[in-house]
């Protein structure tokens, strides 16, 4: 519909530009929005304001000439001119309804486009230390990254998940020191344990099972423990690829998987970091001053110059970044995305700066990134802060336990990323209309048992009969239905364009709640086989879009609650 009234009013522009009442160079763009409130139709413009200056004229008057030089159409069934100049179309039934028999053709695609025109785009996302369980923040980066994913593939695009697991570094000698400390026999309690130590129980199973010579499969690697109590470096491989099953585990769980595992060590093996270092020094970006190098990133926007190798001579966290994007680039991405936790800020502008000062060709402002904010967990009102096994923070896995994957992958992608996040234990447990995933999956489910019980009562489903008969779908409730279900296609394309998986959340609600208004209104199960036959259509429509809309964020559609 937003495509037929457009047309028609480029049509109807054109005919005031050849009256003479438009001048010629007047080239707006033209913008349909469905409307909110129903008294004003199904979609309105704002095309009369824009012309009123160019034209000269009062926006009513121009809203006036645009409403009679509109072309006739069976699918308006009245225009109107609402306010200081909006034009409100209202649709007729017979354009409404053919929504359904276009979403009952397409199926599984209905929604999906070819914008990306199959350009490769990559999304790095979750991309946790390997130090330990995936914590609630992990959870939400992943959420937010798998959907982003399946939003862009949705519209074209050739997506590659990669996963970037930080293998080198403090954080990780910290890790190995703290497994040490454990099959010495020490406790987090002891003076003696390590003091950037990690604390969780997670540690103790790492220790026992280093000791009892387990073999750990990792993606990519395959240690066995060398069960030595004195081996550090030994104590640390084993240490990384146990915790990197842990971390796969609960992905997998979360059903979440990824293309590319890269590993920041490699970069440090293959010298990739060194080639990059070496590259800011010839291009003439780099300095030395206190025994530190820097690199002058205020040449490329950022407040002030940037260490990148310490007097100790290690390297601060984002010279291997720029490393490893200079990597995405030279692999052929040239749409990249991360997704990281909102402690990254500072990190975009210092990588961006990086790379510019390579001089290989990047584009100012690459890559994009989605950042998200922290999540407070609650229960019965209190914040839930610890986790026996983590020790200092609620996982992944907490959640999904508590909870089940559809509501935890629901609760952590429904609200923007730049947004806090406050995840509600008892409701996200709750059956009830106040839980948003019960509610859009129970409209899936209730169409489900509509179309059991008519094969039941020897009534089954006649798609001929219904696609006949469409025009009757004529109350208030079932248009408002279709109305939404035309918008799919639409919010999908914004929601991948704007990186908002939670465009696609609040669509489903809002969807969800269309229907349930509409099946409390309307009995679909008439004896009228026409009628009848036409609702079930409907039915079958909008759980289509349901289901559709719940696998783009990675959640089950359920045919029994």
């Amino acid at each position: 519909m937003k495509d037929t009234i457009a047309s028609l009013l480029d049509q109807a522009l054109a005919a005031l530009k050849t009256q003479g009442l438009v001048p010629d160079d007047a080239h707006p763009t033209i913008k349909i929005e469905a409307t909110r409130d129903k008294a004003h139709g199904d979609y309105a413009s704002n095309l009369a304001m824009l012309l009123a200056k160019p034209a000269r004229r009062n926006p009513r008057e121009v809203a006036t000439a645009l409403i009679e030089a509109l072309p006739v159409s069976d699918s308006v069934e009245r225009v109107e001119i609402a306010g200081p100049g909006f034009i409100n179309f209202f649709a007729a039934t017979d354009a409404i309804a053919r929504i359904v028999p276009t979403v009952l053709d397409a199926g599984d695609t209905f929604g999906r486009s070819l914008e990306g025109m199959g350009q490769k785009v990559q999304v790095e996302f979750v991309s946790a230390n390997p130090t330990g369980p995936l914590h609630v923040g992990h959870g939400r980066g992943a959420a937010i990254g798998d959907c982003l994913c399946r939003l862009l593939e949705a519209t074209g695009y050739d997506v590659t998940r990669e996963f970037y697991y930080n293998d080198a570094g403090a954080q990780i000698t910290n890790l190995a020191l703290s497994v040490k400390a454990r099959i010495d026999g020490l406790t987090p309690e002891n003076e003696a344990w390590p003091k950037d130590g990690y604390r969780g129980d997670y540690i103790s199973d790492i220790a026992r099972n280093y000791l009892a010579g387990e073999t750990v499969d990792a993606d990519d690697q395959h240690v066995t423990a060398a069960a030595d109590p004195e081996d550090l470096n030994a104590i640390r491989r084993f240490a990384v690829a146990y915790l990197r099953r842990e971390q796969d585990l609960d992905l997998k769980a979360f059903g979440v998987a990824f293309d590319v595992y890269f590993l920041e060590s490699s970069l440090y093996n293959e010298g990739k970091v060194e080639e990059a270092v070496q590259r800011l020094i010839d291009g003439g970006h780099t300095y030395e001053e206190d025994g530190a190098l820097w690199l002058r990133t205020t040449r490329f926007g950022d407040d002030k110059d940037r260490v990148m190798r310490k007097r100790d001579g290690d390297y601060t966290y984002f010279v291997p970044d720029v490393a490893y994007h200079l990597g995405k680039w030279q692999r052929g991405f040239t749409h990249v995305i991360d997704e990281q936790g909102a402690d990254h800020h500072s990190t975009v502008t210092r990588v961006r700066a990086g790379l510019q000062a390579l001089e290989a060709g990047i584009p100012a402002g690459w890559p994009d990134y989605v950042l998200h904010q922290m999540v407070l967990v609650t229960r019965s009102g209190v914040e839930v802060k610890l986790s026996k096994r983590a020790g200092s923070y609620v996982t992944l896995r907490d959640l999904i336990d508590e909870v089940g994957r559809d509501a935890t992958r629901y609760f952590l992608a429904a609200r923007r990323a730049d947004s806090q996040l406050t995840f509600d234990i008892d409701l996200a447990r709750s059956k009830s209309n106040d839980n948003p995933v019960y509610y859009i999956q129970y409209a899936h489910a209730r169409i489900s048992s509509v179309m059991r019980r008519a094969e039941s009562d020897a009534r089954p489903f006649d798609l001929t009969l219904a696609h006949d008969n469409l025009s009757l779908l004529v109350e208030e409730q079932e248009k408002a239905l279709m109305n939404r279900l035309a918008r799919f296609p639409e919010v999908v394309s914004h929601a991948a364009a704007s990186r908002e998986p939670q465009q696609i959340a609040q669509y489903l609600q809002d969807l969800a709640a269309d229907f349930h208004t509409c099946y409390n209104a309307v009995k679909v199960m008439v004896d009228d086989a026409a009628l009848r036959n036409a609702r079930l259509a409907l039915g079958l429509a909008t759980r289509q879009v349901i289901r559709n809309g719940l696998n783009l964020l990675g959640v089950g559609a359920p045919e029994e609650m």
